[in-house]
């Protein structure tokens, strides 16, 4: 049977790389782990008892690398960082425990709804990143959907983008979300942004060998018209003629509620992390509110978005994991052993 004690941290793992990009060296890391199981008599995730899923948010290099586009520096200013440096150490110390890793992927082309290049001004000119796009500045043509994209988008014409683009800004609007914001190009498909973070592309590679356990990739983001903060669900689902254009992912939910618990964590803590448990959240409370209680929330895992002098959303984020709690998740920290948490003793 796999030891309940954490396992030792291999030597290969180097905190002080987590913030850089280098090449996974498979081959030998696959010998490797198969010693490693073998050492300390890991057995492989089928046989597990109670199954543990861990969830990775959007550990990607565009989030997670400082100086890249969309870092999440949180208040220390070498968040994500300092959150992964903790999140590999969780996974190897609980190697024989976690019988799943489910990995997000921000994945975007150059070509979508909150990307500059989908908007002008009247004098032709695309958005600043960050700029914030409001139904009524639609409707007063302060912003315009760029007509050169259009033969891009084979199922829309210009006029039914420039319907559609009201459409969605009224929607974010009404639903008094964030609003639709212009960000910088990011997680672009065959960039690498888009990647894993190497540290904990490793981390899961050892994972899936000495476990027998293949990591479950999602992506989200992709479709053109829509935001996707969470993996469950897009922001917008129909366009104005009530057709649909993306749907919410009920088979990944259903799969994290099979397992007896569910450990979620990523970046950033007051976006895609938020929003993703606020789905889940809102599936459980339709199916079974008590199911809540298997959900743990790595909260020195995460980081929220803090710009020094323009945003910081560590107040709101804290505030809706608190929320989380009262529904009866669990807040817990990576340095606490799993027989310590509530429920998994």
């Amino acid at each position: 049977m796999t030891p309940l004690s954490p396992l030792p941290i291999p030597s290969f793992f180097e905190a002080d790389r987590v913030g850089a990009i280098w090449r996974v060296p498979y081959q030998s890391l696959a010998s490797q782990a198969k010693d490693w199981a073998a050492q300390y008599s890991i057995t492989a995730a089928a046989e597990d008892n109670r199954r543990l899923c861990l969830v990775l948010i959007d550990v990607q290099n565009t989030f997670c690398i400082p100086d890249f586009e969309l870092f999440v520096a949180g208040r220390s200013g070498r968040g994500a960082v300092e959150d992964n440096i903790r999140l590999c150490q969780f996974i190897y110390g609980n190697l024989g425990q976690i019988t799943t890793i489910v990995s997000t992927l921000d994945t975007h082309t150059a070509m979508q709804v909150f990307h500059a290049e989908f908007w002008i001004d009247p004098a032709g000119a695309n958005p600043l990143p960050m700029t914030l796009i409001h139904y009524n500045d639609v409707v007063q043509g302060k912003w315009l959907v760029n007509p050169a994209i259009s033969p891009s988008l084979d199922d829309y014409s210009y006029h039914q983008l420039q319907e559609y683009a009201l459409h969605y800004t009224k929607t974010l609007d009404d639903r008094g979300k964030y609003p639709l914001t212009i960000w910088p190009y990011h997680s672009m498909l065959g960039g690498i942004g888009h990647a894993l973070v190497p540290a904990i592309e490793e981390a899961c590679f050892f994972h899936a060998l000495a476990r027998h356990s293949q990591t479950r990739f999602e992506l989200k983001g992709s479709h053109p018209l829509t935001e996707n903060y969470s993996v469950l669900s897009p922001e917008v689902t129909q366009d104005n003629t009530g057709r649909a254009i993306a749907q919410p992912n009920t088979a990944l939910i259903q799969f994290l509620l099979d397992f007896d618990a569910v450990i979620i964590a990523g970046q950033a803590k007051s976006h895609c992390v938020a929003w993703t448990v606020a789905d889940l959240l809102a599936a459980i409370q339709t199916q079974d509110p008590s199911l809540a209680q298997k959900i743990y929330l790595l909260e020195d895992c995460t980081s929220p978005v803090v710009v020094p002098g323009v945003v910081d959303f560590t107040e709101q984020a804290n505030d809706i994991f608190q929320e989380f709690a009262a529904a009866g998740m669990h807040i817990v920290q990576s340095t606490q052993p799993l027989p310590d948490w509530p429920g998994l003793g």
